[in-house]
This record gives structure tokens, C-alpha cells and sequence, in this order.
């Protein structure tokens, strides 16, 4: 049973390792990332009665203004979280409010897969009036090394289906490859083989995932 103070040595992780992995992410998170709104744990009733805790984070309401982006040196989905740092005397619900017919929203799930044994990034978005986005319309709004990543890598293509537990459509960073590339990340970053500790799992698979839908972490995350 994964629990804090364990690794992982197979690239794999239990759900009780993903419920501490989960936290000492968004705790991470919260620290580090002051720009962004925190994660949320999310507590599901477990479906199993096993009594196992079972949840999956959430981050949403992030929003990016299309008007912004062509100005912007590197496109990011935190263009706002950019702006507030530029401008700190802009008030950036007005900002948001002005612009609001070129504002896209994006929310971010990370899920457990009990098939895969890996952690899975849903995500949607939608314009202000809550109308869904397009896939091609969200790689148009995707920095350009994220786009490049989803045409070369073979592990990061998205695909549609029903959110596990919202029983309504989301797009997905499919996990089929997961396993196989966390374990190179630990090998090449621990002296131990390919080890990591439970709690840095989710930091250290976000460090990849996060960068194919734009999301960056900060450096110290990683430590």
C-alpha cells in the first residue's frame, strides 16, 4: 500500500497513493503558484465500499483572452495570471468583464485510472456563454510547444468520452503511455533507480502533463 513516506518503483500508483500524492500536490500548488487559484479536492462517496477515500482534483475557471495572445512573447493558458503580474494596477475582473466576448474558460480534473493505475488529466472548454470549445478550437489556443508536443509525442493525444464521475463529455490526455515515461523521469532524476516518493508522483507527472495544455509549474514545486 502506497502511503506518504513510500515510493513508487514502477511507474504506477495505488489509489491510496494517489489521494496523498493528490494533496501533497495541491498543497504544492498553493505555495508555489500564487497566480492561480488553488486545486480543490473533490471527495467522491466510494462507489466499492471498501472503505478507501476516493476523490480527484479540480482547477477551474482558468481563463485566457484571445485578444492577448498575439501580443504575448510565448502563449500560456495563464495569460491573465501574466497580466496581473504586468499591469498590478489593472483590476482583472473589469479586464475579464470588458473582454468577455473573447475570454475561454478551461477546467482541469486530475482523475484516477484504476485500469491504467495512473493518474488522467480531463479538461473542456467554453466560451462566456458557456458554449463547449472545440477541440481545434483549443489547440488554437494552446501555446505552440504544446501543439508540437501533441503532433510528435506518441503518448500525448487527446481523445473525447464521458467524465467518469460528471457523466458529461471531456476531452482527456490519454494514459496508455503514463506508466512507461514516469518511469524514465524517475530514473533520470533519482541516484536510486526508478523510485519516487508518493508525494512528489502527481508533481512530477504534472512537470510533462501540464506542459501539453499549456500549464507550467513552478520549479520549487519540484523540490
Amino acid at each position: 500500500m502506497d502511503s506518504a513516506g513510500e515510493v513508487v518503483n514502477d511507474g504506477k500508483i495505488t489509489l491510496e497513493g494517489f489521494t496523498v500524492a493528490a494533496r501533497a500536490f495541491a498543497d504544492k500548488w498553493k505555495r508555489h503558484n500564487l497566480s492561480f487559484p488553488p486545486w480543490s479536492w473533490i471527495p467522491l462517496i466510494n462507489r466499492t465500499m471498501l472503505k478507501k477515500e476516493e476523490g480527484y482534483l479540480s482547477l477551474e475557471k482558468i481563463i485566457i483572452l484571445s485578444s492577448l495572445e498575439e501580443s504575448a512573447e510565448e502563449e500560456s493558458l495563464d495569460v491573465t495570471a501574466d497580466w496581473s503580474e504586468k499591469e498590478e494596477s489593472v483590476d482583472l475582473t473589469v479586464l475579464v468583464q470588458n473582454v468577455e466576448d473573447e475570454a475561454h474558460y478551461y477546467d482541469y480534473h486530475i482523475v484516477y485510472s484504476a485500469s491504467y493505475m495512473v493518474p488522467m488529466l480531463y479538461f473542456r472548454g467554453y466560451s462566456s456563454d458557456g458554449k463547449p470549445l472545440s477541440l481545434d478550437v483549443i489547440k488554437r489556443d494552446l501555446p505552440s510547444s504544446s501543439v508540437s508536443l501533441l503532433l510528435e509525442s506518441k503518448w500525448t493525444f487527446i481523445t473525447q468520452e464521458e467524465h467518469p464521475y460528471l457523466n458529461r463529455p471531456w476531452f482527456k490526455l490519454h494514459p496508455c503511455g503514463t506508466e512507461e515515461w514516469i518511469k524514465l523521469l524517475s530514473e533520470s532524476s533519482s541516484s536510486d533507480g526508478c523510485q519516487i516518493p508518493v508525494e512528489l508522483y502527481l508533481v512530477s507527472w504534472f512537470s510533462v502533463v501540464g506542459q501539453v495544455v499549456g500549464l507550467k509549474i513552478p520549479r520549487e514545486m519540484l523540490i
